[in-house]
């Protein structure tokens, strides 16, 4: 007997003759969430990939809390791995599910037999265990349609699996399986979001922050450090750009009409921002945006900031509104971060009437009483690079 994590397969089981490349990615994440827990042998068979620890005494708890966080898995459960034998079923189902059955007021019995010459159907697995469950446990009463506790049990080709309650899992496809994209990262709530919501459909993260000293504080950029550790322990590993703004924005505030400020900053920002990403081989950008949320964010100051850059920008939060972007923040762990009142750059130089149905033409001409090519390659010489770990 030996206690194990069995995780479940999401949109990778609907995968075609690619499907290979998907689970060898999810494998390979999974190995390196798992790997501070410890040696692990990790099969995968039927949509279900089984960890097992090599050494006894790992902190199982901690390492399926880890697995939570593995996307391209829908549920994951921490079970008992026991012989093929339904003596040792009945004998040890009980033990190990003692505190959730004592918890819980009704329960029933799900029988999955992927083993066809095991001598119990599922259907007898199930009155069989029920029997023998509900005379340990008297207190409780069958329920099949909504039980507090569903006592699973597997029998595989290899070995039977006893567990409870499936937890849900990220979802999503396994990080690294759909490309890089570079995601400008603010310290505000919504960029953060939008990291964690293009991580999760199978996209590598490099970020790139502008930080604008003395105007922005030392704290500022340690908030988005902060940030971008809780999305990487969802995403991996994350690369953090970080790219002195200041001489640029001061430029745009001496030279250039005040109410496309932040337009005129939206589209330098894209442009470094598009550079660092090409350096690093990635496809796109993405960015915290939602329609109409501040000025710079209406249809056609959206319009404006894409002209700048040819590369695809993903806006994963265009079309939700605060609310729903604030519960999702608080589900990843990152809205109080984000509400810490440490300013970033995007506050900097902010004018007091935006212009919010800003022309393009006009737009031009401001950029034009700049040296942009100059400026933004000052800003990127001096671009610092550093590694965001998440576990």
């Amino acid at each position: 007997m030996k206690e194990v994590i069995l995780l479940k397969n999401g949109e990778i089981a609907l995968k075609g003759l690619n499907r290979r490349t998907f689970e060898d990615q999810l494998i390979k994440n999974l190995r390196r969430r798992l790997s501070p827990f410890g040696t692990w042998q990790i099969t995968a068979a039927q949509s279900t990939v089984t960890a097992i620890p090599a050494e006894d005494g790992t902190d199982m708890d901690a390492a399926a809390d880890a697995c939570a966080r593995v996307f391209g898995f829908v549920g994951y459960s921490k079970a008992l791995m026991v012989d093929k034998d339904m003596d040792v079923i009945r004998s040890v189902t009980g033990d190990y599910l003692a505190a959730e059955l004592a918890g819980a007021r009704t329960f029933k019995v799900c029988a999955k037999r992927a083993d066809k010459k095991f001598p119990f159907t599922s259907p007898e697995i199930c009155m069989e265990m029920g029997g023998v469950l509900l005379s340990r446990f008297p207190h409780l009463t069958v329920d099949v349609h909504n039980p507090d506790l569903t006592v699973n049990i597997e029998v595989r080709d290899k070995a039977a699996f006893i567990h409870g309650n499936q937890q849900k899992g990220a979802g999503g496809l396994p990080s690294g399986s759909a490309g890089k994209a570079a995601v400008l990262i603010s310290g505000g709530i919504d960029s953060p979001v939008a990291a964690w919501m293009m991580a999760k459909r199978g996209l590598q993260l490099e970020a790139v922050h502008f930080a604008s000293p003395p105007y922005t504080s030392e704290r500022a950029e340690k908030k988005v450090h902060d940030l971008l550790s809780k999305v990487a322990r969802y995403s991996g590993r994350i690369r953090l750009h970080v790219v002195p703004f200041t001489d640029l924005q001061e430029a745009i505030r001496d030279n250039c009409p005040e109410e496309l400020f932040t337009i005129l900053m939206r589209r330098y920002m894209m442009r470094i921002a598009e550079r660092i990403a090409g350096e690093n081989d990635c496809g796109a950008l993405i960015t915290g945006e939602s329609v109409g949320q501040v000025a710079s964010q209406t249809l056609y100051a959206l319009a404006c900031t894409d002209e700048a850059v040819s590369m695809p920008v993903f806006r994963p939060l265009i079309g939700m509104d605060k609310n729903e972007v604030i519960e999702i923040s608080r589900r990843i762990d990152t809205f109080d971060l984000s509400i810490l009142p440490y300013e970033d750059c995007c506050t900097v130089f902010t004018p007091k009437h935006p212009r919010t149905h800003p022309k393009l033409y006009y737009v031009k001409q401001a950029e034009n009483l700049l040296d942009s090519e100059t400026l933004c390659d000052a800003a990127l010489a001096g671009t610092r690079t550093l590694t965001i770990r998440g576990y």
